[in-house]
C-alpha cells in the first residue's frame, strides 16, 4: 500500500516534511502530483507552490525527477520501490491550507500529501509524528483519520480507504483544549486551538441541540464512527470547511461562550451559525453532490450551476437550525433574517447575474471579487438562501402546508445521498414539482436562472411575517427587528458608496453603479479627504454629506493615488434597501399553525 510519513520538521521555520513511500513501482516512469484546489472551496489555490525541496530514492539506483506542470512530477529510473522526500511551507492560517508554528500544527491533506496518478483507490498509511524536542512532549492529534495503531488522540499511524478519503481528513496537532459530547451514539468531539475562556459544557451542550436538530429533518445521521469539530480561536477570524466526518473552523476567540456568561451574545450567535452551517454539509455536498464534483479532477476548475442549492440551501438551514433547535429564540432568527435580505438588496450586481451564472463563475467571480464585485455579481450563499427560503414557503403555500423544503432535503438525500448517486442539473427542479403536484420551473426560471428578486414579502406574510424597506440610519445599520418605538428614519442624501478607514481620510472600497459619486467620476480606492473643505473620516463622512441641502451639491477633495483632485457631488436620497421585519399581531389560527410548523420544524 501507498505510505506516508509526515512530521513538522521545522515549526520554527513553519516547515513539514513528508516521506511518500511508493512499492511495486510498475512501467518505466511513474507520475506524482498535488491537487490544485480543495473540495469545498472553489478556487485554484497551486498547493504545490508551497513544496520547497523534493528529492527521489530508490535501492541501488538514482532515479530522475522532473517536473512537468505547475504541480506534477515524473519519475523515471528506479527500481522496484520508490521514496519521494519533500518539504512544505506551512503558513497559511485558514481552514483551506496548512500552517505550522511553535504552537500548534495543521493541515489538509490537499496541501500535503502527492497523489500517485493511476493509483488513487489503494488503501494509504500514514504515520504522523510529533516535532523533535521536549517542548513539544505535550502534543496531542486530532483527526478523523481512521486510527492504525495510534492511540486516540495520539501520533502514531493512521490510514485511509483510498487518496480521497486521505485529504479530506484535515489534521490539528498542538495543546489543543478537548471536550466531547453524543449525538445518536456517535461521539461528537470539540477541539480548540488557541487561547480562550470558553464554557465547554455549554458549548457543547449548544452543539448537540444544532446538530440534534439536523439529524431530525433528515432522519438519520450518515454513517461514521465519530464526528470532529476542529477550531481555531484567534483575535480576529472567521471561516469554516467541511469535511465527510469533521469540519475545520476560524472564529474569534470572544465569539466563544464565555464562563458564567448568559444570554446569546452577537459573535456567540455567528459562531453557531458557522457550526450549523458546516454540520448540515454533513448531507447537503458531501453525501448530497452534484455530479459535477462527484469525481471532480483536483487539477482543474470543475463548474457548476448547483452551488446555490449546496451553499445557499444550506445557508439557509444554518440558521434556521439555530432557532429549531432552541438556541436563539425567534425574535432573534427574525433578526439574522432581516440582516440577509438587506445584504442581498445592497447587491446591485443581483440584476447582472442570475444565481446559476454565480454558481458557475464561482471559480473567476465570487472567489476572485475585486472592487466592482458589488455592482457585477450575487452570492450564491446570500441570495441562494433567500431562493430556498422562498422555495420553502412556496412548497408549503401549494401543498397547503404538507410539504415543504425539509421533504425536498430528505428526498434528496434518499434518492442521492444514500445512493451515492451525483445530482444533475435539473433534478432538484423535477423533485420540487414532484412534491408540489405540479410544474415548479416558473419558479427556477425566475428565481436562479434569471435575476428577479423572490416575493419575500408575499411569501412571509403567510408565515405571519411583515416586511418593510426603509433608508439605513447610518453606515453600520445592517437591518432587523422593526423598532415600533422609533421613528422611522428620514432618507438622508447619500452619494452612493462603501469606504474603510485610511490615515488620510475615508477610502473608498466600492463606489455603486449609476450613484451620484460614479456619476462624478470618483472611483474604488479614493482617498475622500474633505467634504465641503472640512476634513473627514468615515466617522463623520456620512454626517458631513446628508447635511447638504435637497438638490444641492457638495466639494469632494480626495487623492487617487498621490494626487489631489476634487469632485463636484449631488447627493440622491438614500435608497430603501434595508430591510425590517417582525410577528404580525391577531393572525389567524392557519398562520399561527404554519408559522409554528416553519420555525419549529414539524
Amino acid at each position: 500500500m501507498i505510505r506516508y510519513h509526515i512530521q513538522p520538521h521545522s515549526p520554527e521555520a513553519h516547515t513539514y516534511r513528508v516521506t511518500l513511500h511508493i512499492p511495486h513501482v510498475d512501467g518505466d516512469q511513474i507520475l506524482v502530483t498535488l491537487p490544485a484546489w480543495i473540495p469545498g472551496s472553489y478556487m485554484i489555490r497551486d498547493f504545490a507552490k508551497n513544496i520547497i525541496s523534493l528529492q527521489v530514492v530508490s535501492p541501488g539506483c538514482q532515479p530522475t525527477v522532473q517536473k512537468t506542470d505547475k504541480q506534477t512530477w515524473c519519475v523515471t529510473g528506479y527500481s522496484d520501490d520508490l521514496q519521494i522526500v519533500y518539504d512544505i511551507y506551512a503558513w497559511d492560517l485558514s481552514v483551506r491550507g496548512a500552517h505550522l508554528d511553535t504552537t500548534h500544527g495543521y493541515f489538509n491533506g490537499t496541501c500535503v500529501f502527492l497523489r500517485v496518478i493511476g493509483r488513487e483507490t489503494e488503501t494509504c498509511k500514514v504515520e504522523i509524528s510529533p516535532p523533535s524536542g521536549d517542548k513539544y512532549e505535550n502534543w496531542r492529534v486530532a483527526t478523523t483519520l481512521a486510527r492504525s495503531g495510534a492511540g486516540h488522540f495520539r501520533f502514531g499511524h493512521y490510514q485511509a480507504r483510498n487518496y480521497a478519503e486521505l485529504i479530506d481528513n484535515p489534521v490539528e496537532m498542538g495543546t489543543f483544549s478537548h471536550f466531547q459530547s453524543t449525538v445518536s451514539t456517535t461521539p461528537h468531539h470539540i477541539a480548540i486551538t488557541g487561547r480562550h475562556s470558553a464554557d465547554p459544557q455549554r458549548f457543547s451542550n449548544d452543539l448537540k441541540k444544532i446538530c440534534e436538530t439536523h439529524v431530525r429533518m433528515f432522519g438519520e445521521l450518515p454513517g461514521m464512527d465519530q464526528y470532529l469539530f476542529q477550531i481555531t480561536a484567534v483575535g480576529d477570524g472567521y471561516g469554516g470547511l467541511e469535511h465527510q466526518t469533521c469540519t475545520s473552523l476560524i472564529c474569534n476567540r470572544d465569539d466563544l461562550p464565555a464562563r458564567g456568561a448568559t444570554g446569546v451574545s452577537t459573535g456567540y450567535r455567528r459562531l453557531l451559525g458557522l457550526c450549523s452551517h458546516e454540520y448540515f454539509h454533513l448531507w447537503n455536498v458531501k453525501r448530497i453532490v452534484p455530479e459535477a464534483l462527484r469525481t471532480a479532477d483536483l487539477s482543474h476548475e470543475t463548474h457548476t450551476t448547483l452551488l446555490w442549492a449546496f451553499e445557499g440551501i444550506t445557508s439557509y438551514y444554518d440558521d434556521l437550525g439555530l432557532v429549531r433547535s432552541g438556541c436563539i429564540d425567534r425574535n432573534s432568527y427574525l433578526e439574522l433574517l432581516a440582516e440577509s435580505i438587506t445584504r442581498v438588496i445592497r447587491t446591485p450586481g443581483r440584476f447582472r447575474q442570475s444565481l446559476a451564472e454565480s454558481s458557475f463563475d464561482a471559480w473567476t467571480k465570487f472567489y476572485k471579487q475585486d472592487e466592482n464585485a458589488v455592482n457585477a455579481i450575487v452570492s450564491y450563499y446570500a441570495k441562494g438562501a433567500l431562493v430556498a427560503l422562498s422555495l420553502d414557503m412556496m412548497l408549503r403555500r401549494i401543498s397547503g402546508g404538507r410539504q415543504s423544503l425539509d421533504d425536498l432535503m430528505r428526498l434528496l438525500w434518499q434518492r442521492y445521498g444514500l445512493a451515492v448517486q451525483g445530482v444533475r442539473e435539473g433534478d432538484i427542479e423535477s423533485l420540487a414539482s414532484e412534491l408540489a403536484g405540479q410544474d415548479m420551473n416558473e419558479f427556477f426560471q425566475a428565481y436562479v436562472y434569471a435575476t428577479e428578486d423572490p416575493p419575500l414579502a408575499d411569501l412571509l406574510s403567510e408565515v405571519g411575517v411583515g416586511v418593510t424597506f426603509r433608508a439605513a440610519k447610518n453606515r453600520k445599520d445592517k437591518g432587523g427587528l422593526r423598532d415600533e418605538t422609533s421613528e422611522v428614519p428620514l432618507s438622508k442624501p447619500t452619494i452612493g458608496v462603501r469606504f474603510k478607514e485610511d490615515p488620510q481620510g475615508a477610502c473608498l472600497t466600492a463606489v455603486l453603479e449609476g450613484a451620484p459619486a460614479q456619476q462624478a467620476g470618483l472611483s474604488a480606492g479614493d482617498v475622500v479627504v474633505a467634504v465641503n473643505s472640512i476634513h473627514c473620516s468615515p466617522d463623520t463622512i456620512d454626517e458631513l454629506i446628508a447635511g447638504v441641502p435637497e438638490g444641492g451639491s457638495v466639494i469632494l477633495h480626495a487623492f487617487r493615488r498621490d494626487e489631489l483632485m476634487v469632485f463636484d457631488v449631488r447627493p440622491a436620497p438614500a435608497p430603501l434597501d434595508t430591510c425590517d421585519l417582525w410577528f404580525l399581531d391577531d393572525q389567524e389560527a392557519v398562520v399561527v399553525q404554519a408559522r409554528d410548523s416553519w420555525l419549529a420544524g414539524q
